[in-house]
């Protein structure tokens, strides 16, 4: 059986007649006001009220970090850290949200305290909006375990396929709301028609892509890119798709697919290209101590999405979402790590008090200069906790 969550704020009867999603004349965005306004100067009375539409997996995360290697079999492994939040697609909808961007997120959660956790972490925690997504009873929570060492990660994930529809329906991406843009997923081997429907209403789609498990990283599994306005591999994945051996011309390949191409090569920074104007822009990393990348290519992505939807240029979208990823990477957790305005206005505070950043950065994200609040908190802020939560008195 599949129901509103009892957290859920009412919404629009879906067997109305309406589209799932579909908002009606006088719906007002139900979401956590921001500290900045991103879109504010390109917003007009006839937008829709959602700025960014996602859809997809929420886990619960369980991030150890401290390790100084990998758990070696038949020992026990202590970890100096701990950290539990909402993950898989709840990483990108929350960089969304702290970023500003009136989120929406059409999502299936257990009816278990995982799944509760989620949902109140995700709804009253960062003002997205549930209301497309729904709690799947006696269906428990996809849970993720991640342990960060060594600059990097290794996940164990269990979880079921969610349940078919009850007389309620599961969340569903076959008729998206009108929203200004949509991140999708593609998956080798299956064809998301939703992505087409999306576009045909006005989105402007950005798309990611997963490992291809198969191993046969078939370009025609990318034929759901001439829907989409941009497309953001990591290095590894574009070269296998486009059969090329640098991550720049694996970026000019796919520009060929898709009007903006972005590749992120890591420690290296993020080279992009955009077909229509025929412009590049490559910009470096920052350089920082990463405690955990669980969810930084996430957050890149809602990082230049922002960027883009406020018409920024290229290049200041690229080095924008390397920021926002480079402080996930210092914070425990995925969706926790996510910086917000307050964050990325006291990282900038600093590099412009101190001189442990280069010139070159100072003068590369000048930009911010004319967006940012007044930092209120200090740099950095750990935002994780151990426990899924505390019990109040």
């Amino acid at each position: 059986m599949t129901t509103s969550s009892p957290h859920s704020t009412p919404r629009q009867d879906i067997r109305n007649g309406h589209c799932p999603g579909e908002r009606t004349e006088g719906f007002e965005f139900q979401g956590a006001a921001a500290v900045l306004d991103p879109l504010a100067e390109v917003r007009s009375a006839e937008d829709p009220p959602t700025d960014v539409y996602l859809t997809g997996t929420v886990f619960l995360d369980i991030i150890f970090t401290g390790l100084d290697s990998a758990p070696v079999r038949g020992t026990e492994s202590w970890a100096r850290g701990m950290g539990s939040s909402p993950g898989g697609i709840a990483n990108m909808a929350t960089a969304l949200a702290r970023l500003g961007l009136r989120t929406s997120l059409a999502a299936a959660f257990g009816d278990d305290m995982y799944g509760e956790y989620c949902w109140e972490a995700l709804a009253q925690g960062e003002g997205i909006d549930l209301g497309l997504s729904r709690t799947v009873a006696g269906w428990h929570s996809p849970v993720t375990v991640s342990m960060a060492y060594e600059g990097e990660r290794t996940m164990v994930s269990h979880g079921h396929e969610v349940p078919p529809p009850g007389d309620g329906g599961v969340p569903a991406p076959e008729c998206p709301p009108p929203s200004r843009a949509c991140v999708a997923l593609l998956v080798p081997g299956r064809e998301e028609e939703w992505i087409a429907r999306a576009a045909a209403r006005g989105s402007r789609v950005f798309a990611d892509v997963g490992w291809d498990e198969t191993g046969r990283w078939d370009p025609a599994d990318l034929a759901g890119l001439e829907h989409c306005e941009a497309f953001l591999p990591n290095a590894e994945e574009a070269m296998r798709y486009t059969r090329t051996d640098c991550p720049r011309a694996a970026a000019r390949a796919l520009a060929e697919k898709v009007p903006v191409a972005v590749v992120t090569m890591g420690e290296k920074g993020a080279f992009a290209v955009d077909s229509r104007t025929g412009e590049s822009a490559e910009v470096p990393a920052i350089a920082v101590e990463a405690l955990d990348p669980t969810g930084a290519g996430d957050v890149f992505v809602a990082g230049f999405v922002t960027g883009t939807l406020a018409g920024w240029p290229l290049a200041d979208r690229l080095a924008f979402a390397g920021l926002t990823a480079a402080l996930s990477v210092q914070e425990f957790g995925g969706s926790l790590s996510a910086p917000g305005w307050v964050e990325i206005a006291a990282w900038w505070n600093h590099v412009r008090s101190y001189d442990d950043q280069s010139p070159a950065v100072r003068r590369r994200y000048g930009f911010l200069d004319g967006l940012l609040p007044a930092a209120a908190r200090p740099w950095p802020l750990r935002r994780a906790v151990p426990t899924l939560g505390f019990r109040r008195p």
